[in-house]
C-alpha cells in the first residue's frame, strides 16, 4: 500500500481526534484568510477570462517572444505530476480505502453559506509538501466564481474545461479553447516547458499511463488545433522535437488486456510512424517490455532519446477485463478495487517514471523537465467506476512517492521543484447524501467509500496543488484568490508561469 508517513498536515484541517470546524463563507473571509488586496466578495467572480483579475493575464503567443532570459537561479530540475481528472475527492477516496482517513472533506450548505471542515489527516507524501493550495481550471472565455460553484449544487457543471485546454495551460501558461493542443485561442503555437528546457540545454520528457498522443502529454510537446488529430500529433512528437523521453500507451499490436492482436490497429499513430519507430529510423530507441524499462531505470549509460511504448493498447491497466465488469464492459455495482487480475508484461507507471528520470538525468548536466500523468484516473471517473478510480489514484500516489525518492536520492530539494496537481476534476464525485449540499465522503480502510457520481464529464471545480522544492514558494505567492471552501487558489496558468519566471521566455 506504499510507505507510511507520520501525520504533519501543512495547512492542517483538524486532527483526526478533533471536532469538526464550522465556518460560514462570510466568517472565513472576515477571519483574514483571504488576501486583503483582493477585496474579495462572493457577489462577483474572483477569477475570469476578461483580463481584469490579477492572476489571469498570461502572455499571448506574441508576448512570449519578448520574454526575459533565465534568472540564473531557481530550479535546475522541474517535475510535474498531473492526475488527470483528480479532484479533492478522488484523492480522498483512495486515502479512505488505503488508510481509512480522508483529508479534504467538508460539509457545505449552499443556501446558508455554512462550511464545516471534517477531521482529517494527511496520509499521502504530497499532502506533507510545504505548499498546498488549489487551482482554477477553466478554459478561455470562461471563469471561476465561488458564488456560482458553492451557491448551487449544479454550479460546478458550468464552464467545464477539457484536458487539452487545461494541459495547455499547465504546459505553456496560456489559457486556450477546449480541444487545443499547445496553441492559443488564435491557433498560434505557444512555447511549452519541454521546449524551453531544450532551449536551455536541459533534458525533457513526458510519461503517461494512457496513449502518448492523448491531450495531456501531447500538450507538453506538440502544437495542434484539435486533440483528436492523433496521427499528426504523433508525427510531430516523433520527428519535430528534440525531446528525450516519450512514454505512454497506444501500441498498435496489443489490446487492452495486453494480448497480441492478429492485426494492428493504428489509432494513436499512423502505420508509417510505427514502422519508422520500430524499425529504428527515428531518433528514439524503443522500449516495450517491463525488463527494458527496468534496465533503463538503473543503467549508468542510457540512450539520449527513448520512446517507451508498453505492449498494451491504450492504458496500462484500466482497460483490462475482469470480474468487476459485465460482459459488455459496464461496471459491476459495488465491485472492489484490485479484484481484476492485472495485465502482465506491462510496466507500472512508477517504473516508467523511474526509467524516464534516469534517462533524463544521464542526458544532460544542465537539468531536466519531466511531466508524468496518471491519465486513467480520468478514464475511470468518466465511467463512474469507483473501484478502478481508486486503483488508478493509488498507482499515481505510488508514482509520486517514487519521484520523491529520486529527488532525495539523486538530486535535492535545493535544486528540484516537484508539483503535484490535476488538469480538472472528472465525474463530480461526492458522498451518497450530497445534493442540494455537499456532505463528507465516509469509508473505512479496505472498504469501498460511500460515494455517488453526478456526471460522466468534467466539472469546473478547483483542484489541488501541492509543491515542494526550490520555487515552491513562488507558486504559493501566485495563490492570490480565496475560495470559501478550498481556501487560497491560483490560476492553473500560474503553475507554468512559475517555471518561466525562473527559466525565462526567449
Amino acid at each position: 500500500m506504499g510507505r507510511q508517513y507520520q501525520e504533519c498536515p501543512l495547512v492542517p484541517p483538524p486532527s483526526q481526534e478533533d471536532s469538526p470546524v464550522h465556518l460560514t463563507w462570510t466568517s472565513r473571509l472576515a477571519a483574514g484568510t483571504a488576501t486583503a488586496a483582493l477585496a474579495l466578495t462572493l457577489a462577483a467572480p474572483v477569477s475570469s477570462a476578461d483580463g481584469t483579475g490579477p492572476a489571469t493575464t498570461a502572455p499571448t503567443a506574441d508576448e512570449q517572444s519578448d520574454g526575459a532570459a533565465p534568472t540564473g537561479f531557481g530550479p535546475k530540475n522541474v517535475i510535474f505530476l498531473i492526475g488527470d481528472g483528480m479532484g479533492f475527492n478522488q484523492v480522498d477516496t483512495a486515502s479512505l480505502y488505503e488508510h481509512g482517513v480522508s483529508y479534504h472533506q467538508v460539509d457545505v450548505e449552499p443556501g446558508a453559506g455554512d462550511v464545516t471542515r471534517q477531521p482529517g489527516r494527511a496520509t499521502q507524501v504530497y499532502q506533507h509538501f510545504p505548499v498546498g493550495v488549489a487551482a482554477a481550471t477553466y478554459q478561455h472565455g470562461a471563469g471561476y466564481d465561488p458564488a456560482i460553484e458553492w451557491g448551487s449544487f449544479r454550479g460546478p457543471l458550468q464552464n467545464r474545461p477539457d484536458s487539452a485546454a487545461t494541459a495547455t495551460a499547465l504546459a505553456t501558461g496560456v489559457r486556450t479553447y477546449n480541444a487545443a493542443i499547445g496553441v492559443d485561442p488564435d491557433r498560434k503555437p505557444v512555447r511549452n516547458l519541454t521546449e524551453r528546457a531544450q532551449e536551455l540545454g536541459k533534458a525533457s520528457g513526458v510519461v503517461t499511463s494512457v496513449p502518448f498522443t492523448h491531450a495531456t502529454p501531447a500538450s507538453f510537446v506538440a502544437h495542434n488545433e484539435h486533440r483528436n488529430n492523433y496521427h499528426s500529433i504523433a508525427r510531430e512528437m516523433l520527428w519535430e522535437h528534440e525531446i528525450n523521453v516519450v512514454m505512454g500507451g497506444g501500441h498498435p499490436w496489443y489490446d487492452g488486456n495486453a494480448q497480441r492482436r492478429d492485426e494492428p490497429v493504428f489509432q494513436y499513430l499512423a502505420e508509417a510512424e510505427w514502422n519508422a519507430l520500430s524499425g529504428g529510423e527515428t531518433q528514439f530507441d524503443l522500449a516495450e517490455t517491463p525488463e527494458e524499462f527496468a534496465a533503463l531505470a538503473t543503467a549508468e549509460t542510457t540512450p539520449e532519446h527513448v520512446f517507451g511504448m508498453p505492449q498494451v493498447a491504450a492504458t496500462l491497466q484500466y482497460d483490462r477485463g475482469g470480474p468487476d465488469r459485465a460482459a459488455d464492459g459496464t461496471p459491476v455495482a459495488g465491485a472492489e478495487p484490485f479484484t481484476a487480475p492485472k495485465n502482465t508484461g506491462v510496466p507500472r507507471l512508477d517504473e516508467m517514471a523511474s526509467a524516464a528520470l534516469n534517462i533524463l538525468d544521464n542526458a544532460s548536466e544542465e537539468g531536466l523537465f519531466l511531466m508524468v500523468e496518471g491519465g486513467a484516473i480520468d478514464w475511470a471517473s468518466h465511467a463512474n467506476e469507483l473501484n478502478r478510480q481508486i486503483e488508478e489514484q493509488s498507482s499515481f500516489n505510488r508514482t509520486i512517492e517514487t519521484v520523491v525518492d529520486w529527488v532525495e536520492r539523486e538530486s535535492s530539494w535545493a535544486e528540484t521543484l516537484v508539483v503535484v496537481t490535476a488538469d480538472h476534476e472528472t465525474g463530480y464525485l461526492t458522498s451518497t447524501d450530497a445534493d442540494p449540499g455537499w456532505k463528507p465522503i465516509q469509508g473505512g480502510k479496505g472498504e469501498l467509500p460511500r460515494t455517488t457520481w453526478h456526471t460522466g464529464g468534467h466539472t469546473n471545480a478547483l483542484v489541488p496543488v501541492y509543491a515542494k522544492g526550490v520555487g515552491a514558494t513562488r507558486i504559493e505567492q501566485y495563490a492570490r484568490h480565496e475560495d470559501p471552501v478550498r481556501g487560497a487558489y491560483l490560476e492553473n496558468i500560474d503553475i507554468a508561469e512559475t517555471v518561466f519566471d525562473y527559466w525565462g521566455r526567449p
